[in-house]
């Protein structure tokens, strides 16, 4: 960027002076976080001068976005099924991807009136938030083996005023004894280790221990599904997310465990996203 700051500067001409840098959706989210507006309001008052705190904090996120940072982690903050939530270089960047495994987790908790749901891996609490807020009556639990995750979970949870889920730090499954829950839920590492994307993009930045398990990234998925039958009740959901050429193999795992009902769900762009099976009914 120019050092167009040292003078009055307006609104259309630093989105100019950025959109020579980075891309021009990023240069207008980072400057309505900056202003604290919408797009909207960058149209409306395009002739408007930032004010020289505005000015340079905005110069410094350009650059920022233009060494490669993501725009969430500049801002702090990231959008998931219409809330805010905090978001730091310790937790996965939600994405809108993932709004369709909460879609289908609200629906296998249709008709429950106090369901327990278990979030594995919760990250920034974004999933076990969104069900908690959506699903009144559920008893939400967050785990994440990262201390830094949980720090950022529960500081969104008290944002949102969604202080009655629990988080528990652990392994997976371990750190809930021998609980059992109607609905458990996962957006896991899947990415093999050996793609090429790790070292591209926004996920060069990412914890890497949320974006891959290593080796053909289903590593995580194969614990879960084999972990889950014993926490979940009779007649109790898994689902969980996984990567665009990891259906069959994820499909395949929840039969070999026991799994009913048995299916694939696609996102907005055709590709199969989410999977899940069911207990079998017992008794």
């Amino acid at each position: 960027m120019t050092t167009l700051f040292a003078a009055a500067v307006a609104v259309q001409s630093a989105l100019a002076d950025a959109r020579g840098r980075i891309d021009a959706v990023d240069a207008r989210a980072l400057l309505c976080a900056v202003l604290g507006r919408d797009a909207a309001y960058l149209i409306a008052h395009s002739d408007d001068v930032l004010t020289a705190e505005q000015a340079l904090t905005y110069e410094a996120w350009v650059a920022r976005r233009a060494a490669g940072e993501p725009v969430a982690y500049i801002t702090g903050v990231r959008e998931f099924y219409g809330r805010a939530f905090t978001v730091t270089p310790d937790v996965l960047i939600p994405r809108p991807e993932t709004e369709l495994l909460v879609d289908v987790a609200l629906q296998a908790l249709r008709g429950m009136s106090e369901p327990r749901v278990l979030d594995l891996g919760t990250g920034s609490g974004c999933i076990a938030l969104t069900l908690a807020a959506e699903c009144a009556g559920a008893h939400v639990t967050g785990i994440d083996a990262s201390e830094a995750a949980l720090r950022v979970a529960r500081a969104n949870a008290a944002r949102l005023g969604l202080t009655r889920v629990q988080w528990c730090a652990g392994h997976w499954l371990d750190a809930v004894g021998t609980a059992c829950f109607e609905l458990i839920v996962s957006n896991p590492p899947y990415i093999a280790g050996d793609d090429a994307h790790l070292t591209r993009g926004d996920l060069r930045h990412e914890p890497r221990a949320a974006l891959t398990p290593g080796g053909d990234g289903l590593d995580a998925i194969r614990h879960i599904v084999r972990a889950s039958a014993a926490h979940l009740v009779s007649g109790g959901w898994l689902w969980f997310e996984h990567g665009y050429e990891q259906g069959a193999a994820s499909r395949a795992l929840l039969a070999r465990h026991g799994y009913d009902a048995i299916a694939t769900h696609r996102d907005l762009a055709g590709i199969e996203r989410v999977s899940g099976g069911r207990t079998i009914l017992r008794g």
